[in-house]
Order: structure tokens, then sequence, then C-alpha cells
């Protein structure tokens, strides 16, 4: 049975900040570039290599602040300069640590929206302390943990060079271990002078689940969105990493209405020589314009997903 944790105060639950007061928002503007990341919080692509490091007490956190600097800059620069996927506009990120020990005391999302001169919002997962978490399955064990008493925590996050408007956080359902909670994010982008609006979900799904599991996360999810009759999008990691993970997820959103351009198989992370489709973009009412996944990028062991998106007139 999973340990009872006291909930996120309303203070906690949101986080907001400013970088930029130049939301674009021209009447001129058709197209949008959204992109998806999940940011394994800046650590780099070594996932599996840096867990046998850690295990063996190999691992030094004194170069982690310069190091994690360092990627949140080298991100940066990819989102902006237009050689491994267009300049986005809005960057739905996942492990977005706040100020945790592993990260350097960095907090990176407020940072790299600096960087990008974004507008951004951040969703905390809630990290319990104090409570010892329960042994994961050993092929997910590499990730390098919280510490228990870490003040940080990690979280998704929505950076937006337009504004972001009705912004709700979604808890996904999961009993296992309090020390894993899934979460999304929805917000309201407006887009030109009408203004034209797009209701945007960035979702982390939790890769502990069977199939049932996260299709009952995925459940929720649409849940919400069914909500809004706005042009919709719903994107994130899915962690699917396996292909009948691919198939039903892919079957689950496309059986309410939703589409993607990415083939089922599509590499968006690697880690150990294997390459999985773990990243997803879904629309519903949008039409793609053009897709990619922003290879070879080493801030993470994801790569970015990314897709323009006309908005019409």
């Amino acid at each position: 049975m999973a340990t009872a944790i006291p909930p996120l105060s309303n203070a906690e639950k949101l986080e907001f900040g400013e970088h930029s007061n130049n939301h674009r928002a021209d009447s001129e503007r058709s197209r949008l570039v959204v992109a998806s990341y999940n940011i394994r919080y800046a650590r780099g692509p070594y996932l599996i290599p840096g867990g046998v490091l850690r295990k063996l007490g190999l691992m030094s956190l004194a170069r982690r602040p310069h190091h994690v600097d360092n990627l949140i800059t080298v991100a940066a620069r990819a989102f902006t300069n237009g050689k491994l996927l267009p300049a986005v506009d809005v960057l739905a990120l996942q492990e977005a640590d706040k100020r945790t020990v592993r990260t350097g005391g960095h907090h990176v999302a407020c940072e790299l929206a600096a960087q990008l001169n974004m507008n951004w919002v951040h969703a905390p997962a809630g990290i319990p302390r104090g409570i010892k978490p329960v042994k994961r399955q050993w092929w997910l064990d590499f990730e390098e943990p919280i510490d228990l008493h870490d003040e940080g925590d990690t979280g998704v996050a929505l950076l937006s060079r337009l504004p972001l408007n009705d912004v709700t956080r979604i808890d996904l359902p999961w009993q296992e271990c309090p020390w894993r909670p899934r979460l999304a994010m929805a917000a309201t982008i407006s887009v030109g002078a009408g203004p034209r609006q797009i209701r945007i979900f960035n979702a982390h799904v939790d890769p502990h689940a069977a199939s049932d599991g996260q299709l009952a996360q995925l459940e929720v999810i649409t849940a919400h969105a069914e909500a809004t009759t706005l042009p919709t999008l719903i994107l994130g990691d899915f962690n699917t990493l396996s292909s009948q993970k691919c198939i039903e997820t892919r079957r689950f959103l496309e059986s309410r209405g939703y589409t993607t351009p990415f083939p089922t198989g599509t590499s968006t992370w690697r880690g150990g020589g294997l390459l999985m489709h773990a990243d997803w973009i879904f629309s519903r009412g949008l039409k793609i314009l053009r897709w990619g996944v922003a290879k070879p990028l080493k801030v993470s062991d994801h790569w970015p997903i990314w897709a323009e998106i006309e908005v019409g007139a």
C-alpha cells in the first residue's frame, strides 16, 4: 500500500515566471513551432553509463553546477539557432528539476526560459520528503534519484513566446510508490490579434505502469481535453518503451479523434545501445505542416521532438 503524503498547497501547485513581454502576437502570424523535450534535468545523454558509475561510487557532484549550466545553454542554442529544428515558439519540458542536488541547484525551466526569452510555468511533481522509495524494476534503476531529504523537486513545464492562459495542473492516477507521482499540465495559447487559440497538454506518463496503467493516465488527460472545443495538442513523454505500448497508446488517442505525423517506432530515446519511441505529439483540429526529431542534441537521453502547426486565419 502506498504511503500517504500531504497534498501540495495551492501555492506549490504551479509556479509562473516572466522573462519577456514580447509575445510575437502579430495578426499575420499563421504558423507555430511547438516542441517537447524530456530534458532529464540537463544531466546529459548517458543514463545507463552514468547509473553504473553512480552505483560504483565513482560519480562526483563537484562539477555538477557547471555541467548543468553548460547543458542548459546548449539546449537554448538548439531551440533558437534553427539547425536541428526550427526556432521554437512553445516548448513542453518533462523532468525539469527545480534546485535539486542532482542539478547542482539549478532551476532548469526558469533558466532555460531566461535564455530563450520566454515566459514559463512549472508544475512540481511533489516528491515526498523522508519516505523511502519502493524498489524499481532493475532496468529503470539507472536513473539518478532525488535524495531522500532533498528540498528540490522535479516536474513538467511550459515555456512560451506567446501568452499562456487558463493554466491547469493535472495529477495523474498512480498508486505503487509516492516517490513517482506523474502529472500533466494544460494551457491555452493565444496566437495573433484575434486571438486564435490552441489548448496544449504537456504529459509525463509513468514508465513503470503496464499498458492499462498508462492508458488510465491518458484517459484523465483526454477527459480534460474534452472540456474544450479549441484545437488541441497532447504532447510529451509517453514512456511507450515497447512496441505494444506504442501501438496501444496510438490506438487509444486515435480512437478519440487525435492524429500524429510520427510513424510508430520513431526513435526519440536511446540508452545502452537501445533506441525507443517514447515521445509523441498528437493533434486534433490542427494541421501539422512538418515535424521532426532534433538529433543529435546531447543534453538528455531523449531527443526533442517538434511540429510546425498551421493555426489558420
